[in-house]
Formats: C-alpha cells, structure tokens, sequence
C-alpha cells in the first residue's frame, strides 16, 4: 500500500482565526480529487513566536465562537 503523497493534496479552503499564543485553521481538503473534507487544526505560539502543532482538544467559547463562521463558510465550499 502507498503511502500519503503531498502533491495530491488539494487545499480548497483555509481561513485562520488568531488569539494570543494559538491559531486554529479551518480549511476543506481533497486527496487526489476524492471526497471534500472539513479540517480543522491548531498551532501553538511558543514564547520564542514558533508555532508547533497541538491536538485542537477543547475549544474555549471564544475560539468556538470565531471559527464558527469559518465552519460555515467551509461548508459552503464543500458543495
């Protein structure tokens, strides 16, 4: 069995919302022309402003509350 192959990713959409020290990304990938999917990942902000990928976890009501509409706007893409 092959493995994943970045060249056959397709990126469709991706916003960001930012907050002090984490950014999550909402986005609709498709793996070599397959299915639409919502992703939704988070980065880390270290003291030294690297970002470093973290599981999303828990969301508080304020990062719940921006990405929302991302969401949203993530399905509609998905049409």
């Amino acid at each position: 069995m092959a493995g994943f192959d970045p060249s056959l990713d397709e990126e469709i959409f991706s916003k960001k919302a930012e907050f002090d020290n984490t950014v999550i990304t909402v986005s609709v990938m498709s793996y070599n022309k397959g299915a639409k999917k919502l992703q939704v990942s988070r980065q880390n902000i270290s003291a030294a402003g690297e970002p470093k990928w973290a599981k999303l976890g828990r969301l508080t009501k304020d990062e719940a509350q921006a990405i929302l509409p991302l969401m949203q706007e993530a399905l509609d893409k998905m049409d």
